[in-house]
């Protein structure tokens, strides 16, 4: 298929159209909202097969999605900030029922005060529900994480739910080209879906959610948290097949300029691509620098962080997100997977953007020059007004 210019809310729709499945149930709102009204259009002009539903709340959405999962159809559905938020006790309930959902996720900030912008504050509190967690740079990656997605969620040594996460704005509404592949091959890829145990099967009777005892709950939730381990093979070989279709490959982490780095940055999202440029400029300039782009959050990639960070004379961790009284959710696991490196690299706490607060190339070069000149904290407020 020819390159086209569409947004990251379009190219998600573009690439549920393509998958087209059974059910999507969804709640509009902001910088959500382009997706379920491009797909609730494609159902509308006979486009696709999904039944689609517009709930009258998130919770609502993501309960719909549970219970069509459960009976045994492909479901999806996509939300932001707030949204996310009232559907909390219904994450968990797809996790702990093994049901692979996806759901797009157009990070926006969470009241209060409101706030219709990017950070990464919604998802970031959503990090232990059972989720598996990618974040996309750009249009295209979000197009492809959308794909490679429904694959991940419905391996049989996985069986999670996906959380599919983009900047809101930056990422959602940026007009980008990009090159989504032919339908034929998107369906070829995907698959047709594997239904375990369907409520609607009355030939073979079961229960899904039933109340649980002490004497099993511990063992379901290890068994999920073996699903995620799991997982990091998964999502390994499902993007190493979605390279082989579409020429483009995607790995845990993306180094970029790393090789003689002496100092490194880490982020998630839009940034991760911002980070490209500056290094490029601290490079001519002389400065021994590279950039590292987190792509998969949960689970998070223990080992290829830690090897990629040993032996650095300083990492530099963006977080676009706070943990009140506690260091800061990306922050805590990169110091974690360094901690048994055989040099230990010091590690910087940056945080920055809430709220959609902009931060340029200049403001980031400045995370560079703290650790070469020795002047950064453990924790850094980039670009707030003190």
């Amino acid at each position: 298929m020819k390159r086209l210019a569409m947004n990251g809310d379009q190219a998600i729709a573009l690439s549920w159209k393509q998958i087209d499945p059974d059910v999507v149930a969804s709640y509009p709102i902001t910088p959500q909202t382009i997706i379920v009204e491009t797909y609730a259009e494609y159902v509308a002009n006979g486009e696709v097969k999904t039944e689609y539903v517009c709930s009258e709340s998130e919770h609502s959405s993501m309960s719909m999605c549970i219970g069509a999962s459960a009976a045994g159809a492909r479901s999806a559905t996509a939300t932001a900030s707030a949204g996310l938020a009232y559907m909390w006790e219904m994450l968990y309930i797809a996790a702990s029922m093994r049901l692979p959902v996806v759901m797009t996720v157009a990070n926006r900030a969470l009241s209060g005060p409101i706030n219709i912008h990017c950070d990464h504050s919604d998802s970031m509190g959503a990090r232990d529900s059972g989720w598996i967690q990618i974040y996309a740079e750009n249009v295209q990656e979000a197009y492809d994480n959308s794909i490679m997605s429904f694959r991940i969620a419905e391996n049989m040594d996985v069986r999670l739910p996906v959380m599919n996460c983009l900047d809101g704005f930056i990422v959602t509404h940026a007009i980008e080209s990009m090159a989504p592949l032919e339908d034929d091959v998107v369906k070829k890829f995907i698959g047709d879906y594997e239904a375990i145990h369907p409520l609607l099967d009355v030939k073979s009777p079961h229960s899904h959610g039933p109340f649980d005892m002490p004497e099993y709950y511990y063992e379901h939730k290890y068994g999920q948290q073996m699903a995620m381990e799991n997982a990091l093979d998964v999502i390994r070989k499902v993007s190493e097949e979605y390279a082989e279709i579409s020429g483009r490959k995607y790995d845990f982490i993306e180094c970029y300029r790393c090789e003689d780095a002496d100092y490194v940055a880490i982020s998630i999202g839009s940034t991760a691509g911002t980070m490209k440029q500056v290094v490029d400029d601290l490079r001519e300039e002389g400065h021994m620098v590279g950039s590292i782009k987190l792509r998969l959050f949960r689970p998070f990639p223990f080992e290829d962080v830690a090897k990629m960070l040993n032996g650095r004379k300083g990492v530099a961790v963006l977080d676009r997100a706070m943990s009140f009284g506690a260091s800061a959710p990306l922050f805590a696991d990169v110091r974690s997977a360094t901690f048994d490196n055989d040099s230990r690299s010091p590690t910087f706490s940056y945080i920055y953007g809430l709220g959609g607060r902009d931060v340029g190339v200049e403001d980031l070069k400045r995370v560079y020059y703290d650790m070469e000149n020795g002047t950064a904290e453990t924790v850094n407020y980039l670009g707030v007004k003190l």
